[in-house]
């Protein structure tokens, strides 16, 4: 991973910085099918060559389906909720909170029989990894050819002790990193047309045009996608997070940062100008790193912002689980504050 902060705010760049129906089923299966060799996997029932090729456009060839996956957590959550389970043998990132619990990144993963090499950046133990004998390597990528929290300094040992595979999460809309993900579960054996695949999809769509009316009839209406550190206050893209390109498409008014850092992912705002852009509604960042509304009472330009002063200020996952069950409940939620919020000026 490069020293620059990228994609989402990551947990680096606080730091450093003290920061269906059946229908709905087989549409899911129909992409797979579309995928073909070039952009999904194949494997044979009878447990033979397993191949997929992932968004970097590397090919993994293995002489049979990996039963052995790691995984960083969001993707492994992301193919658990899609069906592949036995095969999960550990994961790294935010796994568990400090009083133990699943971090909410973890999605319905069972974690206490994962084996954890690593809960957050920078922690990942190649030893654990290596005991493991991992056949598959699991990651989302933010920034090309880049896979998240896999340390720059280690890459090359991790890479060189299983394959790896590589699901694109930036500068696309949402349905596409959750068909890939997709796309990988059913490689993996995941039975897409099952109950619950069809109806987590069916939701998602459903959540979806939900988006869409909200925007609609709430038209005019500015959202602002922020995440918040001790010395930052950062105003993210719709333009290269892939929720927020989804959002935008959807008819929500997002704001757009008029100098976004190099990546493209967000402006860095010093908390004296917090208040450059005029938002009615703040999506804050809600991931165990960033700073919630409860910890900024201290900044005075926090408590100005017009949508702070209305209560507007809503939750936000810059890092999605890449699955119709992950991603529902969060477009049902924004449908709702969409439909309810009030424009500020």
């Amino acid at each position: 991973m490069s020293k620059s902060v990228a994609r989402p705010p990551s947990p680096r760049g606080l730091t450093r910085r003290g920061l269906l129906s059946a229908g709905g089923a087989l549409a899911v299966g129909a992409f797979i099918s579309a995928c073909g060799g070039d952009g999904g996997g194949t494997a044979s029932s009878g447990g033979g060559a397993w191949t997929f090729t992932d968004d970097r456009g590397k090919k993994v060839d293995l002489k049979a389906r990996p039963r052995r996956v790691v995984g960083y957590v969001a993707a492994a959550a992301a193919l658990y909720d899609f069906g592949v389970d036995d095969q999960l043998v550990g994961v790294y990132g935010p796994t568990k909170l400090t009083d133990g619990k699943p971090d909410p990144q973890a999605g319905s993963l069972p974690v206490d029989r994962l084996e954890i090499i690593g809960n957050a950046y920078g922690e990942f133990n190649i030893e654990k990894y290596a005991a493991l004998r991992p056949e598959l390597l699991v990651d989302n990528m933010f920034i090309p050819n880049e896979l998240f929290y896999v340390p720059a300094e280690s890459k090359d040992k991790i890479y060189a002790l299983a394959p790896s595979v590589a699901i694109s999460a930036g500068a696309v809309p949402l349905p596409k990193p959750i068909e890939r993900t997709a796309a990988l579960a059913a490689a993996l054996g995941a039975d897409l047309n099952a109950p619950k695949v069809a109806a987590a999809k069916a939701r998602f769509d459903k959540a979806a045009e939900a988006v869409r009316a909200a925007a609609k009839a709430n038209a005019g209406l500015k959202v602002l996608a922020a995440s918040a550190s001790p010395d930052l206050f950062y105003a993210s893209s719709p333009n290269k997070n892939t929720d927020l390109i989804y959002l935008k498409e959807l008819g929500v008014e997002l704001i757009t940062p008029e100098k976004p850092s190099k990546d493209g992912y967000f402006e860095e705002l010093s908390w004296e100008n917090a208040g450059k852009y005029k938002a009615d509604v703040i999506m804050l960042d809600a991931r165990t790193q960033a700073l919630r509304p409860k910890d900024l009472g201290s900044k005075p330009s926090w408590k100005e912002l017009p949508a702070v002063r209305a209560g507007q200020v809503i939750p936000w996952q810059p890092e999605p689980r890449f699955s119709y069950d992950g991603c529902a409940p969060i477009l049902e939620a924004l449908a709702a504050s969409v439909t309810s919020a009030k424009k500020t000026g």
